[in-house]
């Protein structure tokens, strides 16, 4: 076992640096009110001696612990093995970790998980929350309003009350879904089905909505729920084509199930796109571009939403900070949707 050298002390940057114990504390600790050529001094001070603040002693004067919460509504499992997710924490990690701020991961497995997510929220450990992949019945929302910190929610509410301080980013699903069923229907299909993801996700219920502001008359018999994974994909399909072996066309609400279902169509026989044109949802492309044929489909934005929802949670942190262009509360961002052409449609 070797001996370790003392860690550097405020003292010894104040001594290299020739100020005062305090002055050092308030550039460390981000304080104001250090004429610019004492900041140098001190700044060059830490570099040189490889001081390091003690985070405890930070957060006791900053009353800010410069780490944020990502709570994720979803087991492991999936998280995972869904790109999806991580394309969301990439957007967050760039925007925390430009910001100097550690990003906690939380995901939740059963009520077991919810219970222990709001006892970390609740004990100070960190200084705000951004949470997506919320389902209808998810207690999250109600722990976290116990919790009282700050949160940005990825997609949009779905739970009952009042709404009005709830910040959350979304792309316009409703929106994008009506762009991808009117381009089937200017192709000439007539008989466009939907595979839905879970129903008590907002994305899903919006994207499905979409489907039937295009689609008014359409056979419920076109309509298969599924679970945003490939086999839950695989699993509509199969249905859809036991209930109406006419389909021409399929609208899955995100490209991992259309995945599964190009790959029954296959299976079954029929040619993409020449008897079932195919459109998936989201654009990621590891998944859109790799299939047989390439995946049309329609892109949200996913990592931009990861950025935007860690920077409204920054920003509203930072809204009672004395600086200019800080202080209105944060409002919530819906993004636009494109629809992307490729072979399958």
């Amino acid at each position: 076992m070797t001996d370790t050298a003392p860690r550097p002390t405020l003292e010894a940057v104040a001594a290299r640096a020739g100020v005062s114990r305090a002055t050092v504390s308030r550039v460390v600790n981000g304080g104001d009110g250090v004429r610019d050529v004492l900041v140098e001094r001190v700044r060059k001070a830490v570099d040189e001696l490889g001081y390091v603040p003690n985070q405890a002693a930070r957060s006791l004067v900053t009353r800010r612990h410069d780490a944020i919460a990502v709570v994720v509504a979803e087991p492991e499992t999936r998280v995972f093995a869904d790109p999806f997710f991580a394309h969301q924490l990439r957007g967050i990690s760039k925007e925390l970790t430009a910001h100097d701020n550690q990003l906690v991961l939380l995901l939740t497995e059963g009520r077991d998980d919810h219970a222990r997510v709001g006892r970390y929220l609740a004990g100070g450990h960190v200084d705000g929350a951004l949470v997506f992949s919320l389902h209808l019945d998810d207690p999250l929302p109600e722990l976290i309003q116990r919790a009282g910190i700050p949160t940005v929610f990825g997609g949009r509410p779905g739970w009952s009350g009042d709404r009005r301080e709830v910040v959350y980013v979304d792309s316009d699903n409703r929106g994008g879904a009506r762009d991808a069923v009117r381009h089937l229907a200017g192709l000439g299909r007539t008989r466009i089905a939907h595979i839905t993801g879970a129903l008590d996700q907002t994305s899903a219920a919006d994207r499905l909505d979409g489907y039937r502001d295009v689609m008014v008359d359409a056979d419920p018999r076109l309509i298969a729920e599924a679970d945003f994974t490939p086999a839950g994909g695989e699993r509509a399909m199969h249905e859809l084509l036991e209930r109406c072996p006419d389909v021409d066309a399929v609208f899955a609400a995100n490209d991992l199930m259309a995945s599964g279902a190009l790959r029954v169509l296959r299976g079954s026989g029929r040619r993409v796109p020449d008897d079932v044109a195919v459109i998936g949802f989201d654009d990621m492309r590891p998944v859109a571009e790799q299939t047989d044929p390439p995946l049309t489909t329609v892109r949200q934005d996913i990592e931009e939403m990861g950025r935007l929802m860690a920077r409204l949670l920054l920003r509203g942190l930072d809204r009672d900070a004395p600086r200019e262009g800080v202080g209105a509360t944060p409002s919530s961002v819906v993004l636009p949707t494109t629809l992307v052409r490729r072979g399958s449609a």
